[in-house]
């Protein structure tokens, strides 16, 4: 179960600095919270960003005891009062003795056993107290103007502070080299990034280079062979920050440009790796940016569909070897409907039963590639509403739309039907009924001189588990993009077509976007 994490969170961080230990496990770790009240408390643990449940005990006179089970692995854990208050400690595979008071935890901590959380509280100290002094000094520059003489000496006394509290990083890491807390702690450190080039008349060369700099040495600080940094939220952080938008143009190619050069350097047995795909691979299978599920599906064809000498998937954690192989057949289909890639052509007939059309043949600028059923509700809406921008917009700008009904069976007659009655002039094919009947009998009289397996069996290939869908297609047939309302298609062609102040036909529809 997954604990909510909210603001406490900051107040209470007390890392957890974990060593691999050989003494086996059963290590007690007893905390006391003067004036806490008897109750049932919850030991927890990280991993990446995320708070899980560990186990249950009875606080009585502000104390509380567990035992390390098996599965605690070296990370950060927290012990969870109620009310959402909890503090942090480091657990290392030793005994843990930690006693402390509220509202600040940290402040308060007095570690009686556990060597790393002895160097860790002394370090979370400093800091709070170093940041005191300096948020004081901007306090008080803030009443100067910028060019004043004590608001240059209060900033200059600023940066001091940060000199020392990097002296001071370095000095632990020197001193305590076997110790996981240097680790974390030059994990949480960012890189050093120089100033930028300049060229013989001080201006500088390459106005992106810090970004670049900073970007391609973001995980110098971080030991990428540590499986125990998994289990901190630090790197949690770490890997949350680099994908996101404030390092990375949210673009499916962009994001796999560094994706997979750093999911490949890492060990593939190792927890680190794990984590890594899976955190990637799933943030973007959630993402409700258009066209990042290229992401998810490149990842997941990459490492959970990509198999090792003995057939075995190199995402060693995927167990459930019918879920995979449900995984892979899914992803292969979609691997052909992501942003960037021609998917496969359609030839089907008109409503004529004879004229066979497909989309690659069109010269169109732009193609609409529409799939739709003449029964479904909201089909029924929208179907109108793309004649209507056909009709005012789309045929006089070269944007064609290729419509592929359902007309299978008793469908044939009623997609003919609504076709007519809503005078819809675009181009509309389907699988029909005597079409179908005659490929299921012998589909060798129409593959290949005619269509293609993939045509006829085009629910499977483009993915029609509902409808109506859109793709909108490239003059070379690429898709870049999918899934869009009426409006936001009418939007998306005006601003591809660079078309200045467009009158818009159909505003946003709340109904329609809820769907």
């Amino acid at each position: 179960m997954i604990i909510n994490n909210n603001s406490n969170m900051k107040q209470l961080l007390v890392i957890a600095l974990l060593l691999v230990s050989t003494f086996g496990f059963g290590q007690k770790l007893r905390f006391k919270v003067d004036g806490a009240k008897d109750t049932t408390v919850f030991l927890t643990k990280y991993y990446g960003s995320k708070l899980f449940y560990e186990d249950t005990a009875q606080m009585k006179g502000g104390v509380v005891e567990f035992t390390a089970k098996k599965d605690l692995k070296p990370g950060i854990i927290a012990l969870l009062m109620p009310g959402q208050k909890f503090f942090q400690v480091i657990y290392n595979n030793e005994e843990i003795s930690i006693e402390t008071k509220g509202p600040d935890f940290v402040s308060n901590m007095k570690v009686k056993k556990s060597e790393e959380n002895k160097v860790f509280v002394a370090y979370l100290n400093y800091l709070q107290e170093q940041r005191n002094v300096a948020t004081g000094k901007g306090d008080e520059r803030k009443k100067f103007k910028e060019g004043d003489a004590e608001y240059k000496r209060l900033g200059e006394q600023m940066d001091s502070i940060s000199k020392l509290v990097a002296a001071y990083q370095m000095d632990l890491q020197k001193n305590n080299p076997t110790k996981l807390v240097s680790k974390v702690i030059k994990m949480s450190m960012d890189v050093s990034v120089p100033d930028a080039p300049k060229d013989a008349s001080g201006k500088v060369i390459n106005p992106n280079y810090r970004y670049e700099y900073f970007r391609a040495h973001y995980w110098d600080n971080i030991d990428l062979k540590d499986d125990r940094l998994v289990n901190t939220p630090v790197f949690g952080s770490k890997i949350e920050y680099f994908f996101g938008k404030n390092m990375l143009v949210q673009h499916p190619d962009t994001i796999l440009q560094f994706a997979f050069p750093f999911c490949d350097q890492l060990d593939k047995k190792s927890e680190m790796f794990k984590y890594s795909v899976d955190y990637i691979t799933n943030t973007f299978a959630k993402s409700n940016i258009m066209g990042l599920d290229k992401v998810y599906v490149y990842m997941v064809n990459r490492y959970y569909c990509k198999f090792d000498e003995k057939g075995n998937s190199i995402a060693y954690w995927m167990k459930d070897k019918e879920k995979l192989d449900e995984l892979c057949k899914e992803n292969k289909v979609k691997m052909n409907l992501v942003q960037g890639v021609r998917p496969p052509n359609i030839s089907l007939r008109d409503t004529t039963d004879v004229t066979w059309k497909n989309f690659y043949d069109l010269k169109s600028e732009y193609t609409i590639l529409y799939f739709w059923d003449p029964e479904c509700g909201h089909c029924k809406k929208t179907t109108p509403k793309l004649q209507t921008l056909y009709e005012k917009k789309f045929k006089a700008r070269n944007v064609e739309i290729f419509a592929v009904g359902k007309a299978t069976g008793d469908d044939f007659e009623k997609w003919k039907k609504f076709i007519r009655d809503n005078n819809l002039q675009f181009i509309n094919v389907g699988l029909t009924k005597k079409l179908f009947e005659d490929a299921t009998a012998d589909p060798r009289l129409f593959i290949p001189k005619f269509t293609t397996l993939e045509s006829l069996n085009y629910h499977d290939t483009y993915d029609i588990y509902a409808t109506p869908r859109i793709f909108v297609l490239d003059k070379d047939k690429k898709i870049i993009a999918k899934q869009l309302t009426i409006s936001q298609l009418e939007d998306f062609i005006d601003r591809m077509q660079n078309i200045k102040n467009p009158e818009k036909i159909f505003p946003p529809d709340p109904e329609e976007e809820a769907h």
